[in-house]
């Protein structure tokens, strides 16, 4: 469930980064208030999800991903150019959020290398 939260979170991110670029240096009301309105629900529910999942990776998904779907929307509003490279680099930042999931749980030592035995 705390993934799914976090997930969510992210979402919220991208909702206040992209009024925060339509508030127009706050000169807007209704993009303010949605700004405002997704920075509580998205720092809330991060703040939730960090209580199953380490900080780290839940800031580094909250961040990679809520970029990644505010450049997306950026993007769709046409706001922004697409380019090939943006895609891959957008698609990196997913698969390295994918990997921190595959990853979350697993031992602190697990892959390191075995002591040699003491003589």
């Amino acid at each position: 469930m705390a993934w799914i939260i976090l997930v969510f979170s992210a979402v919220m991110e991208a909702v206040w980064a992209t009024a925060l670029g339509l508030s127009d240096g706050f000169s807007r009301p209704v993009p303010v208030v949605v700004f405002l309105l997704g920075l509580l629900v998205s720092m809330a529910t991060l703040a939730r999800a960090a209580r199953s999942i380490p900080i780290g990776t839940a800031y580094a998904v909250w961040a990679g991903l809520g970029a990644t779907i505010t450049v997306a929307a950026s993007i769709a509003l046409g706001q922004e150019a697409v380019s090939v490279w943006k895609l891959v680099f957008m698609a990196g930042i997913v698969g390295s959020i994918v990997g921190l999931k595959l990853t979350h749980g697993a031992g602190a030592d697990e892959g390191a290398e075995e002591e040699p035995a003491a003589p």
